[in-house]
């Protein structure tokens, strides 16, 4: 898409009317947790999948199925359990008869991962065989079977729920899978005045049907329009700092990322955070992406890719606590 400013100005107005709808759609059913519907917002603009981290009950499967009623796409639920199959998300051969009797043939049977919106709930309950049958999908937009690639529709997101590495009957995701995430966002429990609101809402007989606002093809232009949304030299540069300063091998790392980390953020890293630091701007009806988009975002895109070792945890230092370091020492470059 050509860079104007007139024609990107007409856009960004028309994402943000059309975002604001979503919203108040999700406001019908959800109660509470903006900071977490935002943070899906950005990530279904930079085209980018998310992870769900909360204890059970926080509402994080009705969120991702609601979403998927207000947005009009094509939607499919895969309950993750620890007997489930690759092919169970990818789809099989089967043997079929050959009409006329001509014998038999394979035919592959597309699974539940050919969808526009695929909700993996409780990923962390299957082990790391059958996670790992996201891998492909997640990044390349395509499965293989039997040397055949099978392109995915068009929009493709995976929203994934998780529950805490500490509950019982729990796999953690691998690094490479983890990476796949865009962002980890973290569900906390609501304040007493949801709580309230949402024992009343649910203990009722009244049933609220969220309306479709915006479609699949409006989801790729918008995408598009993100792209080009222009970010400045020193956001660009302040991106690629943060994301180096996370690794202890880099030389002008501060000690206490050598201290307590065992490896750090990859350069997908820097990618997400500029994609998302200029899908927050154009929420927000800005052309103009500052550092403080950046800073908003950067918890959720780093704190899934900080490993920290043994000194870490003896300090009770987290990911999280980590971060937050970090921006108070990564300067912004000069404009």
């Amino acid at each position: 898409m050509a860079y104007d400013e007139n024609a990107l100005s007409a856009d960004l107005e028309q994402l943000q009317r059309g975002f604001m709808a979503v919203r108040r759609e999700l406001s019908k059913v959800i109660v509470g947790q903006e900071n977490v519907i935002d943070r899906i917002m950005i990530a279904l603009l930079a085209g980018g999948h998310c992870l769900l981290l909360g204890v059970p009950g926080l509402a994080k499967t009705l969120l991702v199925q609601t979403l998927g009623q207000v947005l009009d796409l094509d939607f499919k639920r895969v309950q993750f359990t620890p007997d489930l199959m690759p092919s169970d998300i990818t789809g099989a051969d089967i043997l079929d008869e050959v009409p006329g009797g001509g014998g038999r043939q394979l035919r592959f049977v597309r699974g539940p991962v050919f969808t526009n919106l695929l909700l993996a709930d409780e990923i962390n309950r299957t082990p790391p065989k059958t996670q790992a049958a996201l891998l492909e999908a997640m990044q390349e937009k395509h499965v293989t079977n039997g040397g055949v690639k099978y392109p995915l529709a068009e929009p493709f997101f995976v929203l994934a729920t998780q529950n805490p590495i500490e509950q019982e009957g729990t796999y953690p995701l691998p690094e490479a899978q983890l990476d796949r995430f865009m962002f980890l966002v973290k569900l906390d429990y609501p304040s007493r005045d949801q709580e309230i609101a949402i024992l009343k809402q649910t203990t009722s007989n009244r049933r609220v049907v969220p309306d479709k606002v915006l479609s699949g093809s409006h989801l790729l232009y918008f995408q598009q329009v993100i792209r080009a949304v222009p970010v400045s030299d020193h956001v660009t540069a302040y991106c690629a700092d943060l994301t180096r300063m996370t690794r202890p091998g880099e030389a002008q790392a501060p000690d206490f990322v050598r201290e307590n980390l065992s490896f750090g953020a990859g350069p997908r890293a820097g990618q997400y955070l500029m994609l998302a630091a200029k899908a927050r701007a154009a929420l927000n009806g800005r052309l103009n992406v500052c550092c403080d988009d950046v800073r908003c975002c950067a918890r959720e895109v780093l704190r899934h890719r900080l490993a920290c070792n043994f000194h870490a945890a003896g300090e009770n230092l987290t990911p999280d606590a980590i971060i937050e370091l970090l921006l108070q020492q990564v300067p912004e470059p000069k404009a």
